[in-house]
């Protein structure tokens, strides 16, 4: 990966809002601190940002920057991986008490503050074994009670484990709001998941050549269950691969996606953002768009 920061693409006609990603990570990628991130993505006109925690310590630095810049709101996880790691590492009362911690910082009641629990779900990618899978479902099913408890989205993680996933949300209750993050599955998988009410989520790996099978499941996806994110700083679209991912990256997919369904930019534009406002609950107030840096 390269170590200097991609260059600024021309900006989008209307704004948009990158619905996933993770600003801690991407400034130790990029080298560029949270307010240069902002403001680049701001500039390319991706005015708003929903900053994913992952862990802990993550998630309590979504809620913190969320709290004190209006251009980004939160949500808090423990994600599938790390739930897994902690309960082989130290049992599975630690993933319980991680669990009962998330829920406090998804209790927050500051306006615009937390505005979804994720990213939870499964990854069998990288969790082999049947212990570690036990635990990552049931801290989805955890954080599925959480959101519901709390009134928030959810933002789902599925690598692996598109089956699975399916299971859980049946046995636990389909979120009333639910985005499968960083949709990776074909057209007959986005059916199952769009029949339960799901946005799905595209991200730059739709720019790539390989995945024409993805880019069928985005053509039969409706426009009103469409979102755009860039899950920074990974999955960096084309033109700009080798390069880390960052928020002012995303008006290339935002272009590519638009050009595949035949629509005008900024009417494509429109829709996104109408649609990342209800689902995560609403719209945020106006003074939120930009950095108040």
């Amino acid at each position: 990966m390269k170590d200097t920061p991609a260059p600024q693409p021309e900006p989008l006609p209307a704004p948009v809002t990158d619905s996933h990603t993770h600003l801690d990570t991407t400034q130790e990628y990029t080298g560029l601190a949270v307010e240069e991130l902002l403001r680049r993505a701001a500039e390319a006109g991706v005015t708003r940002t929903v900053q994913i925690g992952c862990d802990l310590e993550s998630s309590r630095w979504a809620v913190e920057l969320a709290a004190v810049e209006p251009s980004v709101v939160a949500t808090v996880a423990i994600h599938p991986n790390d739930a897994a790691r902690l309960a082989e590492a130290h049992g599975r009362a630690a993933l319980d008490e991680a669990l009962r911690r998330i829920e406090e910082l998804a209790a927050d009641q500051r306006p615009d503050v937390v505005r979804g629990v994720g990213e939870t779900g499964l990854d069998f990618y990288r969790t082999h074994e049947g212990p570690g899978r036990e635990a990552q479902r049931e801290s989805f099913a955890a954080h599925l009670a959480i959101a519901r408890r709390n009134g928030l989205t959810v933002s789902i993680h599925d690598r692996d484990a598109h089956a699975e996933v399916l299971d859980v949300l049946e046995a636990e209750g389909v979120p009333e709001r639910f985005i499968m993050h960083c949709f990776s599955g074909d057209a007959a998988v986005a059916r199952q998941f769009l029949d339960r009410g799901a946005w799905l989520s595209f991200p730059g790996t739709a720019t790539f050549p390989a995945n024409e099978s993805l880019r069928e499941a985005y053509d039969l996806v409706p426009l009103d269950r469409l979102l755009v994110e860039t899950d920074a700083p990974f999955l960096t679209p084309a033109p700009r691969r080798g390069w880390p991912n960052a928020g002012y990256l995303l008006p290339h997919t935002v272009r590519y996606l638009a050009q595949r369904r035949g629509m005008d930019v900024a009417d494509f534009c429109h829709v996104l953002e109408r649609n990342t406002h209800e689902a995560y609950g609403g719209r945020w107030p106006e003074h939120a768009a930009g950095s108040s840096k």
